[in-house]
């Protein structure tokens, strides 16, 4: 692959936006090295959990280059444009691992500017967790055009009137490492040179967890985020069944009558 790397380390799978000479944008060949990766992943059985960030450290990533993707994002040139400004084809409908179909769990390590086509990206990750340089923004509206589809995955991950201000202001603000955890968007800052071993931590933590409860927990949750509440309560025990099975409740009963508990931190 040339725009993305993929490694699996203790089962964890590291992908990583390398295209860092364009501050990792994505353009069609790593649309499809990600679709690639993340079905890799959805396959691998050794694979618990992924770890998703940029080469270098000036950017996690930059949204869409619009030098590697047909179009110019314009109501006449559009980006796979088909015939009308209403037929657009989504550049990012199928960057994210969720799009993918992949539920396991992903943590988003985002080091420096994560902007614009990026929240197509954080917005499908479960976990994010950012180096104390990061800073977000959408410059979308400062150059004429909405931000639909970034800021509907960005409700949900913090209060909307963060949301309102960070996709309405556009390239006039951006928002800092500390104000994202600040307002939920990122649940952990460390320093550039500590991200990636806070990563690792976070996931041998997840990888550690029987992989049916870990993976049933996780559409748990997203299906009550997507649903109401009544509706995902009534489907509660269909994802119980789905993370319950007699070999994944037999792991974990092993791991607690072992009499090693884990080693908790405070945070």
């Amino acid at each position: 692959m040339e725009t993305v790397t993929y490694e699996v380390s203790d089962g964890v799978g590291w992908v990583t936006l390398n295209r860092p000479e364009v501050m990792n944008a994505f353009d069609g060949r790593m649309l499809d090295e990600l679709a690639t990766v993340w079905q890799s992943i959805r396959s691998d059985d050794t694979v618990r959990v992924a770890v998703l960030t940029g080469a270098g450290d000036r950017a996690f990533c930059t949204g869409i280059d619009r030098t590697g993707i047909s179009g110019d994002g314009t109501a006449e040139g559009g980006v796979g444009f088909a015939g009308s400004p209403f037929h657009l084809d989504d550049p990012g409908a199928k960057l994210g691992p969720k799009s993918n179909d992949l539920w396991k769990p992903v943590i988003a390590a985002v080091n420096g500017i994560a902007c614009g086509g990026a929240f197509y990206l954080l917005g499908e990750c479960d976990i994010l967790i950012a180096s104390d340089t990061a800073t977000f923004f959408d410059p979308h509206v400062t150059y004429g055009m909405p931000a639909s589809y970034e800021s509907m995955l960005m409700v949900g991950r913090m209060p909307l009137g963060e949301v309102l201000r960070m996709q309405l202001t556009g390239a006039a603000e951006r928002m800092s490492a500390r104000r994202a955890y600040d307002v939920g968007l990122v649940s952990e800052v460390v320093s550039p040179g500590d991200l990636h071993t806070a990563a690792a931590t976070l996931a041998g933590v997840i990888a550690a967890s029987p992989t049916l409860a870990v993976q049933a927990t996780l559409k748990a949750v997203w299906t009550a985020a997507d649903l109401g509440r009544r509706q995902a309560l009534e489907l509660g025990y269909a994802f119980v069944a789905m993370g319950m099975t007699d070999e994944s409740l037999a792991e974990g009963q092993r791991r607690f009558a072992s009499g090693e508990r884990v080693d908790w931190r405070l945070r």
